[in-house]
């Protein structure tokens, strides 16, 4: 029990998907090139940031560097890219998978 942080169940799924999300937010400023500190989980990437085809394969291209592995872009869906949250969602299960 004191090799676990935090409460009880998944601590380090808590911070993986920190990990990711501030992943997402860094990635998405460098590919929107802009500030993008106040970017909220419901955030449309679409709607409200203009990310457009181009920039999903940007995208995942920095954020293979930024996280240090590879995406099955096969299992990827444009539902995947709806808001950073969806996002999130895809990322931590294909880094668990």
């Amino acid at each position: 029990m004191s090799d676990t942080i935090g409460t009880t169940e998944q601590p380090a799924t808590a911070t993986d998907r920190t990990r990711v999300t501030d992943a997402i937010v860094e990635a998405l400023g460098e590919v929107l090139q802009r500030d993008l500190r106040d970017v909220q989980p419901d955030t449309g990437l679409f709607d409200n940031l203009g990310l457009d085809s181009t920039g999903v394969l940007d995208l995942l291209l920095r954020l293979e560097e930024i996280l240090g592995c590879e995406f099955d872009t096969e299992n990827l869906e444009m539902s995947d890219f709806a808001t950073v949250s969806s996002l999130a969602d895809f990322l931590v299960a294909a880094q668990d998978s």
